[in-house]
């Protein structure tokens, strides 16, 4: 009887669809939503304040900077996304909340709000939508300073 032949199993590829920088002072948000990212493809940074957030996006390009809103003061998330806008590399960001109501209003002139929902499939549809128009508008960029 002839030994039977195992076949290996497929290499899944990685596919690295962009670089994330999430930002949130709770340790266990943090770890679920980086998960979460990573699952579906993204590399992803992790910082746990403002600050340290900073000097990640000052020494590494983002493709898309996610905060909490509230870490160590009120407004803490605020600053992260007001530093990302001023990064020449241009990131797309948003606000993690869930809050709903009085504390999305205050976000609303800093960028979109990203709300942590259960409905990961909606989540990450709004990451991909956000690192696309950022490609979006990287292209153009590019076009027009070509011509």
């Amino acid at each position: 009887m002839a030994a039977a032949k195992c076949l290996p199993l497929p290499i899944m590829p990685t596919l690295g669809l962009a670089r994330v920088l999430l930002v949130d002072d709770n340790p266990a948000s943090r770890l679920t939503l980086q998960t979460v990212l990573q699952a579906s493809g993204y590399f992803v940074d992790t910082a746990a304040s403002a600050a340290e957030a900073i000097g990640k996006m000052d020494s590494r390009e983002y493709a898309l900077i996610l905060s909490d809103l509230h870490m160590e003061s009120q407004d803490a998330g605020l600053r992260v996304l007001a530093h990302a806008r001023t990064m020449e590399y241009r990131p797309a960001s948003a606000i993690l909340s869930t809050w709903q109501q009085d504390h999305a209003e205050r976000a609303k002139p800093t960028g979109p709000i990203l709300i942590e929902t259960e409905d990961i499939p909606e989540l990450l549809g709004q990451v991909a939508g956000m690192i696309s128009a950022r490609a979006r508008r990287l292209a153009v960029r590019s076009i027009r300073s070509r011509n």
